[in-house]
């Protein structure tokens, strides 16, 4: 079987229990079962059927052509078909299910691996597979199962970190603590479970990400009445997990039902990527170009531009250690940290005059050691995200954000930046900059393995490429013939890119002079063809697959277009648009009136401007994108994409407002929506 993308669950017992093989022929059938359910919605209760009727495990990856393997990786030639009693498959899923988890609930992914899960420790004698499994099986008891499954910190297999909850909730109390509609609810007390209660109507996870990239939701469109009801919150949930996508966080795991029940480890799995985004924003090139300072020559540059915030950081760090005589090269921010050493060395150099004595460097205890650089970074004037013991302990993600924030605060870089030749191409023009950041979104949405930092450097090896290839369309990748990261010789990164632009051209994509080599050396005008190409053939398979509405027609970009003026003609209003590039689509009159012909309770019109001045056309971009993704739609355009009327990215946002609308159950067929088709 070809390696068609890692498969990644939040939960790290289910990841560690399956190996990729497994997750993947599982991952197959449960989309199978989810399109093929009756109602179009696969519920917990389906589950027990529908899994008997799969058979064995292998059985379940034959159709992948692969064997599916078990917990110790050995391949299983006949193993029990599935045939539990009713009493047994009521207990399975009493043990997977929190106390309010009802039959009807819809399956997700995660909850279908819980429930499998289980199913093969009944079907292997539980006890004995639990004890193999190291006892980190479903844990339950007839006398404390109930209190288990609805304790405070877990969730299931989900132990939270009380530290990291400690910190996130700082950060929040600190940060949003002026804002007028949540002052009267902080500060949040870390000790309780308010957290999870106050993000339960959307409204401060809403705030906390314009917080991270200011002016990503407009917060116009967020419902905040002191009493919502259901509707109203999901509303703000949607729009809450469509605009972090559009920040860059990875929701694939996260649907708007975990966040009106206040899943703790998933709400602060999502706060902590939201944080991260926030505190890393100024670690690149553009927005401190100071940094061009860690580096000696062109291809130091272009190493530098291809890094992730995270190894940034780490280069930022052992550049300034190295200042202050630091023997050792911290290589992460967990067990190299752990002693306080890289930290007191850090501190005196960015701060000397805030040390005091004694001196950290003296003391033996690490406890100690710790809370003296703390103590130190106090003086400095740095937020504290974690205690000493998370610092002798090595936590990742909050020793992460301190280091983040000592950046913020003082980076001890030069502020008259160094004139070098290779600093020239740093900077990109607007647009230019634009389409890379709304297509390194879309990547990073479709939930491959690979997390892209920067489109022109990330894409180089080719091997991203085909990762996305096979998303978009599945099986059209050779994996025999791919080149695996990391890859040193540059004709294998050719062979990558040859392969990609082979499957571009078999899917009809226009590819006249550019080839494989192109794509290697970054060339940006060529990449960015590429994938608007790639972004569109996505979208258009997704209206094209949605046959009950197209009747398996291929949909073109005119079929577009018609479908929308349509949809305002028929709502009752004049506007329309004679293209994409429509120079009247700039004002936001027109998406602003298909918005409302798709849902009209979702536009308040006295929000709506006019369109004629820059500043009106501003709000209206602004309002539009947040009202489609309130709606569901999965965008990653900028109001100034609408204000000039970028062909490309007003394609991408009437599509996603179609798509939306036909896959509701309740629309009428594109054949009825538009004659023409």
């Amino acid at each position: 079987m070809g390696f068609d993308g890692l498969v990644v669950v939040s939960d790290p017992y289910l990841q560690r229990r399956f190996t990729q093989a497994d997750l993947r022929a599982l991952q197959a059938q449960y989309a199978g079962l989810r399109d093929t359910a009756p109602t179009g919605r696969l519920r917990l209760r389906d589950l027990p059927a529908a899994l008997t009727c799969l058979g064995s495990p292998t059985a379940m990856a034959a159709g992948k052509g692969e064997p599916l393997r078990g917990d110790a990786g050995k391949e299983n030639s006949s193993p029990p078909k599935p045939a539990l009693t009713d009493k047994e498959w009521s207990s399975v899923l009493t043990a997977i299910s929190r106390a309010d988890e009802k039959p009807q609930l819809d399956v997700n992914f995660e909850l279908f691996l819980r429930v499998y899960a289980e199913m093969q420790l009944r079907l292997k004698g539980g006890k004995k597979a639990r004890e193999r499994d190291g006892g980190q099986g479903i844990k339950r008891s007839s006398s404390s199962s109930a209190a288990f499954l609805t304790a405070s910190t877990t969730t299931l297999l989900h132990t939270i970190s009380e530290s990291e909850k400690a910190s996130y909730v700082g950060h929040i109390n600190a940060y949003l603590a002026e804002d007028p509609f949540l002052k009267n609810a902080l500060p949040v007390d870390p000790a309780t479970d308010q957290l999870f209660h106050l993000t339960k109507d959307g409204v401060l996870l809403c705030k906390l990400i314009n917080l991270a990239v200011p002016g990503t939701i407009d917060e116009r469109a967020i419902n905040t009445k002191r009493l919502l009801n259901l509707w109203e919150k999901n509303e703000n949930h949607t729009l809450c997990l469509n605009s972090a996508k559009a920040i860059g966080c990875t929701v694939v795991n996260i649907g708007t039902q975990d966040l009106a029940e206040g899943r703790p480890h998933l709400i602060l799995g999502l706060i902590s990527q939201i944080i991260k985004i926030q505190l890393l924003a100024d670690v690149n090139l553009k927005s401190t170009p100071q940094l061009v300072e860690l580096v000696q020559d062109s291809q130091e540059m272009e190493e530098l531009m291809s890094l992730s915030p995270e190894k940034i950081l780490l280069r930022w760090m052992n550049f300034q250690l190295k200042k202050g005589g630091f023997q050792r090269t911290v290589t992460n921010f967990s067990s190299d940290i752990k002693d306080s050493e890289a930290y007191a060395c850090l501190l005196n150099v960015l701060a000397p005059e805030c040390s005091a004595k004694p001196s950290p460097m003296s003391v033996k205890d690490l406890l100690h050691r710790a809370r003296l650089v703390l103590e130190h970074a106090d003086r400095m004037g740095c937020k504290r995200y974690l205690a000493p013991k998370d610092i002798v302990d090595g936590l990742q993600n909050l020793n992460l954000a301190f280091v983040a924030h000592i950046f913020q605060k003082r980076n001890g870089l030069s502020k008259q930046m160094k004139q070098v030749s290779f600093v020239d191409g740093v900077s990109d023009d607007a647009q230019v900059s634009r389409e890379e950041r709304s297509f390194r979104l879309w990547i990073n949405s479709l939930g491959i393995s690979t997390y892209i930092n920067n489109v022109f450097e990330d894409l180089r090896n080719g091997w991203v490429l085909l990762e996305v290839m096979d998303k978009v369309a599945p099986g059209s990748v050779n994996w025999k013939f791919a080149n695996r990261p990391p890859i040193k010789l540059p004709f294998r990164k050719v062979e990558n890119c040859n392969q990609v632009l082979k499957i571009g051209k078999e899917i009809k994509f226009s590819l006249v002079n550019i080839a494989g080599h192109d794509i290697v050396q970054g060339n940006k005008k060529l990449i960015l063809a590429f994938l608007w190409q790639l972004m569109r053939y996505n979208i258009l398979q997704l209206l094209k697959n949605l046959r009950f509405h197209s009747n398996g027609k291929e949909i073109t970009d005119n079929d577009i277009l018609l479908w929308a003026n349509k949809k305002v003609k028929d709502s009752g209003r004049q506007s329309q648009m004679g293209s994409f590039k429509d120079r009247s689509l700039s004002s936001g009159i027109f998406f602003v009136n298909l918005l409302s012909a798709v849902e009209p309770r979702v536009v308040n019109w006295s929000l709506v401007t006019k369109g004629e001045k820059d500043e009106e056309k501003q709000m209206n971009a602004s309002y539009i994108i947040s009202v489609a993704r309130k709606l569901g739609c999965s965008i990653f355009l900028l109001p100034e994409d609408i204000m000039e009327v970028n062909q490309k990215m007003m394609l991408t946002l009437t599509a996603s407002i179609m798509y939306w609308h036909l896959k509701r159950p309740t629309s009428y067929s594109l054949d009825a929506d538009n004659s023409s088709l």
